[in-house]
């Protein structure tokens, strides 16, 4: 079933849903986000919260009911906090949707309502994830609120994946030369604002901490000049990912900082990539995440080359029980 499909269906079990829960670990928690803060933007009276699985089991909310949605993520569906999550909120009586790239996978099984997203075809195919995610949470506010840029939102959900691949299609000599300045940085910081802000998380601890082993840090542009920036000076590493859209004046206030102090400074620009011409001004914030998560993919496959450390290598995941 499409996102449509499934949140017409729940609406025709339950005419109130108050609550919508993203569930995930990791990445795909990240993943999750831009959907959560569409709902927490847009949304008027729907409560919207986003959980790292092992928290929502241990600390599971009291508003988890028959008038929620759990939304539950995990790329091969087999990560077992996000699978113990997904069992215990349906058994709260909630509306249980799975995203996962497999339909037999122990998530998919614990779930009401599942939904398989591409991964191996192309950089626009490990988008899928994130995207599907998005549409759910448009489709639940359209229903169960309404909402004014329905179909602009419709529009920019068909568009992505071809923003994507066009962007990726000519990022690699600026690629390689990320990998070529950062392969051998002590750490790297990363950076965001808006919808993005978990982008800039899930490639600190994703990619950069548990596929490179090199050390990271992330935060939010809205908390960089309370704090963060005190220890920028010449040549510290940063990575700034910059949006289109209500938060950009956030992200260029940290830019304008880091290029006064000489601090060692990759920006990956939204704008760049002429998000704003193809997707309408009122919903563009919410296509920033997908462009620049691709984005990113591309450099993180050309640090791995630089660094000669496959992505895919890791010296405790899958090996030790922890």
């Amino acid at each position: 079933m499409n996102p449509q499909e499934i949140i017409r269906n729940i609406s025709s079990q339950s005419s109130k849903i108050t609550s919508v829960f993203f569930v995930g670990c990791g990445a795909s928690m990240a993943e999750l986000y831009p959907a959560h803060y569409f709902l927490e933007t847009e949304a008027c009276k729907i409560r919207s919260s986003i959980y790292t699985a092992n928290e929502f089991c241990m600390a599971t909310p009291h508003s988890v009911n028959e008038h929620s949605i759990v939304i539950t993520c995990s790329l091969g569906g087999n990560t077992p906090e996000t699978v113990a999550a997904s069992k215990l909120a349906m058994e709260k009586n909630a509306h249980v949707i799975a995203i996962t790239h497999y339909a037999d996978s122990p998530l998919a099984q614990n779930a009401h309502y599942v939904i398989v997203h591409g991964f191996e075809k192309n950089y626009a195919a490990k988008l899928e994830k994130m995207t599907n995610a998005l549409h759910l949470a448009v489709e639940i506010l359209k229903l169960y609120e309404d909402y004014s840029y329905y179909e602009q939102m419709l529009n920019g959900i068909q568009n992505i994946y071809d923003i994507i691949e066009n962007a990726v299609s000519y990022i690699l000599p600026a690629a390689q030369k990320f990998a070529k300045d950062y392969k051998n940085a002590p750490h790297i910081y990363v950076m965001s604002s808006g919808a993005t802000y978990r982008v800039a998380y899930a490639f600190s601890i994703c990619l950069l901490m548990e596929m490179q082993w090199m050390n990271s840090g992330s935060f939010h542009d809205g908390e960089f000049f309370h704090g963060p920036f005190e220890i920028v000076e010449k040549d510290v590493p940063f990575l700034l990912l910059m949006n289109e859209g209500k938060t950009r004046p956030m992200d260029s206030r940290a830019l304008d900082f880091l290029q006064r102090f000489g601090a060692k400074t990759t920006v990956i620009d939204a704008k760049d990539f002429s998000l704003g011409s193809k997707i309408s001004p009122e919903v563009v914030d919410y296509f920033n995440p997908m462009l620049i998560s691709a984005i990113l993919r591309v450099y993180a496959e050309n640090l791995a080359i630089a660094r000669n450390h496959p992505l895919s290598q890791r010296r405790y995941m899958w090996k030790l029980q922890y």
